[in-house]
């Protein structure tokens, strides 16, 4: 398993349709979803990620998240990556999700440290055992704002040992991280996690960008990468410095309703989440329309 994850794989939003017997009052719409991962693939990107947090992963009964890998599958077919979420409090839980996804043609898997409990270094390499062990290449998600677990470059050397870790998936903020990470355990790919250091991590050698804003405007998102990895810097930064603003709307509290809010901008149904996430607040909306306005949108 080889899979390192390289070009542009999108946490997909994911579309609800109003329907009172659904959970708050939503449906997930799969043909929507379905649509969207299609167009994603179409404008460039190498891949669609469900059920990240972007997905709303933790709002979905098991009945719609499981429907929600499999439409992502069969929408994608061979044309691209199909990297499922397989979060969860605890291993046999994350697991069970990893075989779920292998069951049902997923190309891999992204997976956060125990989400309800700060793991010690010991916790989170078995944790990350019990996934790998499906077989299928896994993505380990550094996000020590939401996990409160920090899966360091002297951690991350170690969880690299394991069979089928191919990628961490760096979520830090602190672009430091990359040549670390390089140094630390040079075998692993590292993915830029968060879209407002995206030019400053492909400068530094990720190979990946996990994106949130490419939701929004595929198409550019994937030049954008490109120019960079092909060390074009003065066309990247001409296309980064106007997306920056909305970018960083991806390392904040809001970035879901943020990211949907921006879809609907464009013309693409970005519509409602589920609780615990409400609407934006017009101060919210206020500055995110300057950002977006900043963008073009």
């Amino acid at each position: 398993m080889t899979q390192d994850f390289a070009g542009v794989v999108v946490a997909t939003a994911l579309p609800y349709a109003e329907d009172p017997s659904a959970p708050a009052g939503l449906r997930v719409d799969l043909e929507r979803y379905a649509e969207h991962c299609r167009w994603l693939i179409d404008n460039g990107c190498q891949g669609v990620g469900p059920n990240g947090s972007l997905g709303e992963y933790s709002s979905l009964t098991d009945e719609e998240r499981r429907a929600v890998a499999r439409t992502a599958v069969e929408a994608v077919g061979k044309d691209g990556l199909v990297v499922v979420g397989v979060h969860a409090p605890g291993s046999h839980q994350a697991l069970r999700w990893a075989e779920q996804a292998a069951e049902d043609g997923a190309d891999g898997l992204l997976c956060l440290p125990p989400t309800m409990y700060r793991a010690n270094h010991a916790e989170v390499v078995a944790h990350f055992e019990a996934v790998a062990s499906v077989g299928l290449p896994v993505m380990v998600y550094n996000n020590p704002i939401d996990t409160k677990v920090d899966l360091t470059p002297e951690l991350l050397a170690e969880i690299a040992q394991l069979d089928n870790v191919t990628a961490v998936k760096e979520f830090s903020g602190d672009v430091r991280r990359v040549l670390e990470i390089r140094e630390q355990a040079p075998g692993l790919a590292v993915i830029s996690g968060a879209d407002d250091v995206l030019l400053e991590s492909v400068l530094m050698g990720a190979t990946g960008w996990f994106a949130g804003f490419p939701n929004v405007f595929p198409a550019e998102s994937v030049e954008l990468f490109t120019l960079a990895r092909n060390g074009k810097l003065d066309e990247a930064r001409k296309l980064y410095e106007p997306l920056i603003a909305a970018f960083r709307w991806d390392s904040r509290t809001e970035f879901v309703q943020a990211i949907k809010y921006a879809m609907d901008r464009v013309g693409r149904y970005g519509g409602p989440c589920r609780p615990p996430r409400g609407p934006l607040t017009q101060e919210h909306l206020a500055r995110l329309d300057a950002d977006l306005a900043r963008a073009g949108i």
